[in-house]
C-alpha cells in the first residue's frame, strides 16, 4: 500500500476535488469538498467533512451531504459555500437535477455534525437572462448586515460572475453581472469574494489554459459594484478551484485543489485528490501574496530533488510535468509530501504545487 498524504487532507477513499464551506465553527476548523467516495474517479458528487485544530493534521468525518432530493438526481451536490448566523452553519450549495439544471440550495447544521437541508430548496431555482446554463459554485460573504453571493456562469461564451443579494441566506435577489471576461473562457469557475488589505479580491478559475488557472483580481467593491485595478497569478502547477475563509484571529486563510489528471495512481491507492498546504493571505504593494500559514512552518525545508533554483527561475520537475516561475527567487521554501511538492517563492509571491 502505498503511503497516505501527512499533511494534506485527503479522503481515506474515493475522489475529491474543491474544497468547499471552509469555516472555523464550534472551536474547530472545518473542510468541507466535492467527493465521490465510492471510487477514484469523478461521479455523482456528495460533500464530505473534515475537521482540524491546526490546519494541518484532519479528522475525516461522515459524509455532511447525500443527493437525496429530486433537485440533486443528476450530478448531486456540487461545490459552494459555508456561513455561519446565528449560532448556525449554513452551507449554500448548487444542486444538479434533470428538470431543473443547476441551482442553489441550502443545508444546515447546529452542531458542525448533522445536516438538514432546507425545506424550500433550491433557495435560487434558475439562472437569470444575463447567464447560462453553467451556472453554479456560490461563495457567500457578508458585508454589513447583507449577505452578497458570487456564482459562475457566462453568456455567449464569455465568462461571467453574477451577483446575488440577501438578508437572511434564504431568499436572494438578483443584483448583476459582477465581472466578465472572454480570456477566461465560457465560465469563470468557483468564484470568491473577499476584502483584503484597504482593498477586495475578485477570485476564480479557468480550466482554459495554465495562464489563467488561478486568477487573483484586485480591486474595490461597494456592495453594488466591483471595479479592478490589477490582476495576479501567484499560483501555479497542480492547483486549482481554491476558496478563502477569514480565520478565528483574522487571518485570510486558501486551500486549494490538488489533483494532476497525468497521473495514473497505483491500483493499491483507492483515492484520488486532496486539498493543498493552506496558504495565508495578504496584500503586499498592491500584489496577492499567499505564503503557507505559521501553521506549516516546521514543514518547510529549503531543498528537493524535484526542484531547481537559478539565478533567474524556479524549476519544479516532476515525473509527468515540469512548471517555471521566473523572477528573482531570493528565498524558496518547499513541503515535500509522500506524494506532492509545495515550493512557495519569495514569501509567497509566486507558488508551485505538484502531484510528484
Amino acid at each position: 500500500m502505498v503511503e497516505r498524504l501527512c499533511w494534506h487532507l485527503e479522503p481515506e477513499k474515493g475522489w475529491m476535488n474543491d474544497p468547499n464551506g471552509l469555516t472555523f465553527f464550534k472551536g474547530r476548523y472545518h473542510a468541507f469538498f466535492q467527493h465521490n467516495p465510492h471510487a477514484p474517479v469523478w461521479d455523482t458528487m456528495h460533500w464530505g467533512h473534515a475537521v482540524s485544530d491546526d490546519l494541518i493534521h484532519w479528522e475525516e468525518l461522515p459524509i455532511a451531504l447525500y443527493p437525496t432530493e429530486p433537485y440533486e438526481n443528476f450530478g448531486g451536490c456540487y461545490s459552494g459555500s459555508a456561513v455561519i448566523k446565528d449560532d448556525v452553519l449554513y452551507l449554500i450549495y448548487t444542486t444538479v437535477s434533470k428538470e431543473l439544471g443547476q441551482t442553489q440550495s441550502v443545508a444546515m447544521t447546529r452542531d458542525g455534525v448533522h445536516f438538514e437541508k432546507y425545506a424550500g430548496n433550491p433557495v435560487i431555482d434558475h439562472y437569470p437572462e444575463d447567464g447560462s446554463p453553467d451556472f453554479r459554485d456560490p461563495k457567500v460573504i457578508k458585508r454589513g448586515d447583507t449577505y452578497h453571493m458570487v456564482l459562475a456562469s457566462g453568456k455567449d461564451g464569455c465568462a461571467r460572475v453574477l451577483h446575488y443579494r440577501s438578508a437572511d441566506l434564504l431568499h436572494w435577489e438578483y443584483a448583476g453581472v459582477l465581472f466578465e471576461g472572454c480570456e477566461y473562457g465560457a465560465i469563470f469557475e468557483c468564484p470568491d469574494l473577499f476584502p483584503l488589505g484597504e482593498h477586495w479580491v475578485l477570485k476564480g478559475s479557468s480550466s482554459l489554459s495554465r495562464s489563467h488557472r488561478e486568477v487573483f483580481i484586485v480591486g474595490d467593491f461597494d456592495g453594488e459594484t466591483f471595479k479592478p485595478i490589477s490582476r495576479q497569478i501567484p499560483e501555479e502547477g497542480h492547483f486549482y478551484a481554491s476558496q478563502s475563509f477569514e480565520a478565528p484571529d483574522g487571518r485570510r486563510i486558501l486551500f486549494g485543489w490538488m489533483h494532476n489528471p497525468k497521473y495514473v495512481p497505483h491500483i493499491s491507492i483507492p483515492r484520488a485528490g486532496c486539498l493543498s498546504l493552506p496558504r495565508e493571505l495578504s496584500l503586499v504593494d498592491g500584489r496577492v501574496v499567499c505564503a503557507p500559514v505559521r501553521e506549516a512552518e516546521s514543514l518547510l525545508k529549503e531543498r528537493s530533488s524535484f526542484v531547481t533554483v537559478g539565478a533567474g527561475s524556479v524549476k519544479v520537475k516532476t515525473y509527468t510535468d515540469e512548471f517555471t516561475w521566473y523572477g528573482d527567487p531570493k528565498d524558496v521554501r518547499i513541503c515535500e509530501d509522500t506524494r506532492t511538492v509545495e515550493v512557495f517563492i519569495n514569501g509567497g509571491e509566486g507558488n508551485i504545487s505538484c502531484w510528484i
